[in-house]
């Protein structure tokens, strides 16, 4: 099963950019790519169909808000869960456990989070737990998601 933070996630290479009159080195990380993002993932439409009852209900609303954030998304079951794209860079993803649900962003230690839903304590990723029996900030998590979007649109454009 995939883990966030697992050694694959991201490489990093030191270039070397420095002003003329400079010897330091950059640090540039570079992003995790996935291959065979597409528009619509049949994968990912039989995941949600496999997860049913509340858990499911609740991957499948804010996978679908996810889907929604442009036109360049793309999406792939990547290690047993459905992630979203902006062409072949992550973003975001969700998994059902046992009794809980994670919105997942590959980048969540970049985001914005006022309402301190995000969790996590790994180097990039966090997620935010959705249990049935707990009120969820919506209108918060939705920030969440855009801005997670508008973050990789960000990391793709500029190298």
């Amino acid at each position: 099963m995939w883990h966030p933070g697992t050694s694959w996630y991201l490489s990093k290479r030191h270039e070397r950019t420095p002003p003329a009159d400079s010897k330091v080195a950059t640090m540039r990380t570079e992003l995790l790519r996935f291959n065979g993002a597409v528009e619509r993932a049949p994968a990912i439409d039989a995941w949600m169909r496999e997860h049913v009852g509340e858990l499911g209900a609740i991957a499948h609303h804010w996978f679908g808000v996810m889907r929604k954030c442009g036109d360049e998304v793309r999406e792939l079951l990547h290690d047993g869960c459905p992630v979203v794209c902006l062409g072949d860079a992550p973003f975001g993803y969700v998994n059902v456990f046992t009794s809980h649900v994670n919105v997942g962003f590959f980048h969540g230690e970049a985001l914005p989070d006022p309402a301190r839903l995000l969790q996590g304590t790994g180097k990039f990723m966090r997620h935010v737990k959705l249990r049935p029996e707990t009120p969820t900030n919506a209108a918060a998590l939705t920030r969440l998601i855009d801005a997670a979007y508008s973050d990789i649109k960000a990391r793709v454009e500029n190298g």
